[in-house]
């Protein structure tokens, strides 16, 4: 990614979104699916609506033509899922719709766990292939009269796939010798972008923090027939995992959420889930002290829309 220090259009830039353009990538990823639902045709759809006394017009249907709930394909899906997590918990969010930011020296770590992603995904696919007669013959048991050869493929290898690219999210170099006045516009667009990224990535950041205290400090507090909730080792695991990530991508934008999230993780920082369970003292002290910090978090939310309208420039 170009530097922008030397545009026209960066005296105007705050240093939290200059941070995000110099030392962060555009990362998209994209899936190719196969459709498992199919809308009936208008005949179908007339026939359905019959018994009902309904005009087909105004009746909408479809026919799932394969079971996912069958375990092959629920492994399929469980990879895809897993690269849309890995995806999000290493990059921050952009406003442009498939598009999030990466930082620039964690391409390559990237890289490579996608590509372990599309290995498992061609090895989960070739099983799910084998299963695939099985599959066609429970869709035509299932689906009657409403089942048709033509629309299952003669085979599911290249029909579910993961891919991803870095593109340039940057206004192109030659357009500063071909239009310089455009050439200027789009440095002021890309910079509005990436301011909107820094809001968003607070939002994301302030939002994720107080979901997680908040359950923390409802399983700490709460009690059920007179005895302390149960709760799950997740509850803080699940926050020293966020105050990793918002150490690597945190845009340092905030103080005020910087300072809270350094607050919860003093809170909790050498407590570990058994000790919770165990000692009622520590149980109660860290219910206290979380209910505090998710005040805090609640007014910030309440606040950020305002103080985000006030913080850009003009």
């Amino acid at each position: 990614m170009s530097t922008v220090l030397d545009e026209p259009v960066s005296r105007l830039s705050t240093a939290p979104a200059q941070r995000l353009r110099t030392t962060m990538a555009a990362v998209r990823v994209s899936f190719t699916w196969l459709g498992v639902r199919k809308t009936l045709t208008a005949e179908q759809r007339s026939e359905a609506a019959e018994p009902f006394g309904a005009n087909a017009q105004f009746l909408s249907a479809g026919k799932k033509l394969i079971d996912t709930a069958h375990p092959a394909f629920k492994a399929v899906t469980a990879i895809r899922n897993r690269a849309k997590q890995f995806w999000a918990s290493m990059t921050l969010p952009y406003p442009e719709p498939g598009i999030r930011l990466i930082r620039q020296e964690r391409i390559d770590d990237f890289d490579a766990h996608m590509r372990q992603f599309q290995e498992e995904l061609a090895e989960a696919v070739a099983t799910l292939d084998r299963h695939y007669s099985e599959l066609k013959t429970t869709a035509r048991q299932r689906l009657g009269s409403l089942f048709n050869a033509g629309d299952y493929p003669e085979s599911l290898r290249g029909m579910f796939e993961v891919s991803w690219d870095f593109p340039s999210v940057e206004p192109p170099d030659y357009l500063q010798q071909l239009n310089p006045q455009l050439y200027e516009q789009e440095c002021r667009r890309v910079q509005t972008r990436f301011d909107e990224a820094v809001r968003l990535a607070e939002e994301a950041f302030t939002t994720e923090l107080a979901k997680l205290v908040s359950h923390l400090t409802e399983r700490l507090s709460a009690q059920e027939d007179g005895k302390p909730k149960v709760f799950r080792d997740s509850a803080v695991e699940n926050l020293a995992e966020f105050f990793q990530r918002f150490r690597e991508l945190n845009v340092r934008s905030d103080e005020q959420l910087d300072q809270l999230v350094g607050q919860a993780q003093r809170i909790i920082r050498g407590v570990e889930p058994q000790d919770l369970r165990d000692n009622a003292g520590l149980r109660q002290h860290v219910a206290t002290e979380m209910s505090r910090v998710q005040s805090l978090l609640d007014g910030l939310l309440v606040d950020r829309p305002r103080r985000n309208i006030l913080r850009r420039p003009r």
